[in-house]
């Protein structure tokens, strides 16, 4: 018989103070540089170094070098689901600044979890694809209707990106800061994708932080009558 997993080591991983600030700042699904890593976490580049060391030795983070930099970014979707989950039932960090209230004002408003949209505008958007039958729920989960596999077509997305690859076509994700659910899974990051490459979203100051341009807003109001 199969010994249990060992997520005791994991938990402790996760657990500490600067390895979770670390984990926290790619949940985003950018990759950093250790330097940015280090100035998350408050910590000097020498102790960043060990516990990124850590983090990549027990694959929950990757390391990819350009030059002299080296660049980490969470090594799954796997891991960011993990980490999303946590962040459901972990009570809010305590504000202590106006910087930190204005930084946690934009995480709620739209934010990336890993490679989809997150917050308001992530649900908001999601009520709208099941509204307008792009999408369906299924209990916990949802499918894809014929209409949004129409949709993906006559917006030159090849619907082979969704079903073709090993993770989930679509997932239902429970957002942490709006207790609802938002649409991910690989229908969920290729929408996202297609809507940076429009220009109706950008990142933010912060790491993991979404801003809808003004094409944006007009975009979602003439695509998905959605205003946010």
């Amino acid at each position: 018989m199969a010994a249990d997993p060992d997520f005791a080591t994991v938990a402790v991983l996760i657990g500490e103070p600067t390895r979770a600030a670390m984990l926290a700042a790619v949940l985003g699904g950018q990759a950093l540089p250790a330097s940015e890593l280090a100035y998350c976490a408050g910590v000097s580049p020498q102790t960043a170094s060990m516990h990124l060391a850590k983090l990549t030795a027990a694959g929950l983070m990757r390391m990819t070098s350009s030059g002299r930099h080296r660049y980490y970014a969470l090594s799954s979707s796997h891991v960011a689901e993990v980490l999303e989950q946590l962040s459901i039932i972990a009570r809010p960090s305590p504000i202590r600044s106006l910087r930190q209230s204005e930084e946690a004002k934009a995480l709620r408003f739209a934010r990336t979890c890993y490679d989809h949209l997150a917050g308001v505008v992530g649900v908001a958007l999601t009520q709208r694809l099941l509204s307008m039958q792009l999408i369906e729920e299924h209990g916990t989960t949802y499918t894809i209707t014929a209409a949004g596999f129409t949709w993906l077509e006559q917006h030159d997305i090849n619907p082979a990106s969704v079903t073709g690859s090993r993770r989930a076509p679509i997932r239902r994700c429970l957002d942490w800061s709006e207790r609802c659910p938002h649409v991910a899974g690989a229908f969920g990051a290729t929408l996202t994708k297609w809507l940076f490459d429009q220009a109706w979203m950008e990142r933010g100051p912060h790491s993991r932080t979404v801003r809808l341009t003004e094409a944006g807003r007009d975009g979602l109001r003439r695509e998905w009558r959605l205003q946010v």
